[in-house]
């Protein structure tokens, strides 16, 4: 035998704008879903570092960065794995783009 409770109109409507607060409450406290880490091939994951791509696969051989196989050839790396590098092992990366020389300097015989 089950229970029946009788409630008024306005007394069920309370109770109803609770939960629809509640539930409300309940989603806002919810961390927002974490996007899918992409993979990155080898030579875009280098020019995010700002490596070249042989450096960057000493790392991976060497166990400092964890790579994903792609094919036979060629390896894949998670960008989360990317950004937690420099700051695991200290490094500075260059912005990847044209290749900055310094200027030549003047030789003192010439002066």
């Amino acid at each position: 035998m089950q229970p029946a409770v009788i409630l008024s109109a306005t007394e069920w409507q309370s109770y109803l704008e609770r939960l629809e607060r509640l539930e409300a409450a309940e989603t806002a406290r919810q961390p927002a879903p974490v996007p899918p880490d992409e993979v990155l091939p080898t030579r875009q994951a280098a020019a995010y570092l700002g490596l070249c791509e042989e450096a960057l696969l000493r790392a991976r051989r060497a166990g400092r960065i964890a790579g994903v196989r792609l094919n036979e050839k060629d390896w894949g790396f998670w960008r989360s794995a990317l950004d937690a590098y420099p700051r695991r092992y200290h490094r500075l990366t260059v912005p990847a783009g044209p290749a900055r020389h310094p200027a030549p300097v003047a030789s003192r015989e010439a002066a």
